[in-house]
């Protein structure tokens, strides 16, 4: 994903975290704030109850990939921050493509 559509600072991520409304999946979840801009701009975090380092990074390849794919279809407007949880370690790109646009159906982001 490019960089003008990312999340990076910490106090983005932290006024969506304390402010955004908050969509729960067993493998990611989704939390939405409306921003100010025209564009959207998505976070991925991974804690450490995903695993180790490896298995961290590679949530979070998986989530930035999917959403990479959805994001011409995403609402525009908005900051996402998407936090993944332990399962997504087993699952493939597909399983996580269809939660993460389960998700955003849920949230009313996503235009069809």
């Amino acid at each position: 994903m490019q960089r003008q559509f990312r999340l990076t600072r910490s106090t983005d991520f932290k006024r969506v975290r304390r402010e955004g409304k908050s969509y729960a999946h067993p493998l990611v979840v989704l939390i939405a704030l409306k921003n100010e801009t025209s564009v959207t701009q998505v976070g991925v975090a991974a804690g450490r109850s995903v695993g180790n380092a490896v298995k961290r990074n590679r949530a979070k390849r998986l989530i930035r990939a999917a959403a990479r794919d959805l994001y011409p279809q995403i609402a525009s407007g908005w900051n996402i921050v998407l936090i993944a949880r332990a399962p997504i370690i087993q699952t493939k790109m597909p399983q996580v493509r269809a939660a993460l646009q389960n998700l955003l159906q849920r949230a009313n982001l996503y235009d069809v």
